[in-house]
């Protein structure tokens, strides 16, 4: 077994703890990565305070990962040592259902194996269930490795392996680019990315927020207009405007209200997963012909398109590095909004 330090909550209530975790030796196609970087997402927040149910414990999250291969098994052919990688939010997958053969992993008929959280056989991963990226090394299958590709630090693009492919994924799928109009909703770890790869698409960019606090990092980020949400008159003036809404907030909104603003066959996609049910009214959907969907992270093929396209364009998160006893008090920022836009950890403070 190898052995790697991490952070670990023992309970919901508790505080992050630094422990020593085990991984799995290397089998034939595992890669060992040494972790520079892990993001905290919010999912990370909801898991570790078991605000969803059913967390397992001691929880170590964390699938936000950026690192160095540090060793590969016997058959492993698409990465070396040396390599830059990321993993993701899913660790492993079926492999042979309808979603999994399209490269669709994250909707796997037989349940994906996260990152983090996971019951998994304890040969897989001692102890019974994943452990994540809060940790100075981790032992993935190579399907489940992404390549990192030069031009992006390790340090901004470890966000990019939840947040930017959240965001990637439904932009591609609903056909961003030029002549599109899309709005984001919200402005935080998820939205700020979806400003950056909406308009590096093409698309024309606006960005819906509760206040206009961060209208001129909007407009730095590639949005052609900034609008509070606060302001009744935001819903009036823009109705029928957009062909796409990516919504990345967490909190109940007054969906009927953002659906008025899309125009014919425009869609309006949920990112953010709110606590309680949904309510719309039909004939907001059945005028224009509008839709209403979601959408989950990405598979790992489109993973890596991701990650290409932003090494082409440039583009990383914007982050604020910490150390690793600074979590708790980071997890608390985060619930007040008060990062901009996305925590990172330095794992060599563990």
């Amino acid at each position: 077994m190898h052995t790697a330090a991490a952070y670990a909550l023992p309970a919901p209530d508790g505080s992050f703890e630094k422990v020593t975790i085990q991984r799995r030796e290397l089998g034939p196609h595992d890669v060992l990565i040494d972790i520079k970087f892990a993001g905290i997402c919010h999912s990370d927040i909801h898991t570790a305070r078991d605000e969803w149910g059913g967390s397992r414990y001691p929880c170590v999250p964390g699938h936000e990962i950026a690192g160095v291969v540090a060793a590969v098994g016997s058959a492993v052919t698409r990465h070396r040592v040396g390599d830059r990688v990321g993993v993701g939010c899913m660790v492993d997958s079926c492999g042979v259902c309808a979603p999994c053969l399209a490269d669709e992993e994250q909707y796997c008929t037989a349940g994906a194996t996260m990152t983090y959280d996971s019951v998994v056989d304890p040969a897989v991963q001692p102890g019974g269930h994943t452990l994540g990226g809060y940790s100075t090394r981790i032992v993935v299958t190579e399907n489940f490795v992404v390549a990192i590709p030069e031009g992006i630090g390790l340090d901004v693009a470890a966000p990019l392996l939840c947040a930017g492919v959240t965001l990637y994924s439904p932009l591609r799928h609903w056909g961003a680019g030029p002549g599109k109009k899309v709005a984001i909703i919200g402005m935080g770890g998820l939205g700020h990315v979806g400003v950056k790869l909406a308009a590096a698409m093409g698309a024309e960019v606006t960005v819906l927020s509760h206040s206009l606090s961060k209208q001129d990092d909007g407009k730095l980020f590639g949005a052609s207009a900034y609008y509070a949400t606060s302001d009744k008159q935001t819903f009036r003036e823009l109705r029928g405007r957009f062909d796409l809404i990516l919504n990345t907030v967490s909190a109940n909104l007054p969906m009927d209200d953002y659906l008025r603003l899309l125009n014919l066959d425009g869609t309006l996609v949920i990112l953010g997963l709110p606590e309680n049910p949904i309510s719309v009214k039909p004939f907001n959907l059945a005028k224009y012909r509008r839709s209403l969907a979601g959408s989950m992270i990405g598979g790992i093929a489109q993973t890596q398109e991701m990650l290409n396209f932003c090494a082409e364009h440039g583009i990383g998160a914007e982050i604020e590095l910490i150390a690793a006893d600074e979590i708790d008090g980071a997890y608390d920022r985060v619930v007040a909004s008060d990062v901009r836009y996305r925590f990172v950890i330095d794992v060599s403070t563990m």
